[in-house]
């Protein structure tokens, strides 16, 4: 989440050699503007509350404030393969859910940062299972060689909130670790990424 899209946009790209990002108008819907990197397989996403007014946009807005920064972690997107059951898993831990969605090729869960824990966490179930149809039509030449291959999220107690992401996702998530937050704001703190033959870590806070 970044309070300016485009200086953010514009560092991505000359630091670790980023393609072109794919920036959804579907993401109005929430107040927010968007570019969508892929990497690999995988999908950096930077989003900007644009219309404070909406509901996304003011929770966009409230995590910056309390990250002190200008740029902060907010959501992670996790595939799964049975999105029925980390449904049934989540109500199962208490999780609520602040947004659902089932197209053709895509079905998903937003789940309520404040029971995940760190992060707004989403379920997703692409169709086919290799296409994500929020990377934008033929993602694949836009991507540069890589992947992201971790995060790490900060949180109070991160024993018990890691045991709730793996409950809730089925299994492990790779690359997904848990830390004390201290005195931080929790949220995704740093962004383990390969592009170019290259191990980056991406820290949003010092943006």
């Amino acid at each position: 989440m970044a309070r300016e899209l485009e200086p953010t946009i514009e560092r991505l790209q000359e630091e670790f050699g980023l393609g072109e990002p794919y920036r959804d108008p579907a993401v109005g819907y929430f107040g927010l503007a968007n570019a969508v990197f892929a990497i690999g397989d995988t999908f950096l996403e930077v989003v900007c509350p644009v219309r404070p007014g909406e509901p996304g946009a003011r929770t966009a807005v409230r995590q910056l404030n309390r990250s002190g920064a200008s740029v902060c972690g907010y959501m992670a997107m996790v595939q799964v393969d049975d999105l029925d059951g980390a449904r049934e898993r989540a109500r199962a831990a208490g999780v609520r859910e602040v947004f659902e969605i089932e197209l053709p090729d895509i079905a998903e869960v937003h789940l309520h940062p404040a029971d995940m824990r760190g992060a707004i966490v989403s379920m997703s179930v692409p169709r086919p299972a290799d296409s994500w149809r929020w990377g934008g039509e033929n993602w694949a030449e836009r991507s540069v060689a890589g992947g992201i291959t971790g995060i790490t999220v900060a949180v109070e107690d991160p024993r018990a909130v890691g045991a709730r992401w793996v409950a809730v996702a089925g299994g492990e998530i790779p690359g997904c670790t848990f830390l004390d937050a201290g005195a931080r704001a929790a949220g995704i703190v740093e962004i383990d990424l390969k592009a170019s033959d290259t191990a980056h870590t991406i820290r949003p806070q010092d943006y």
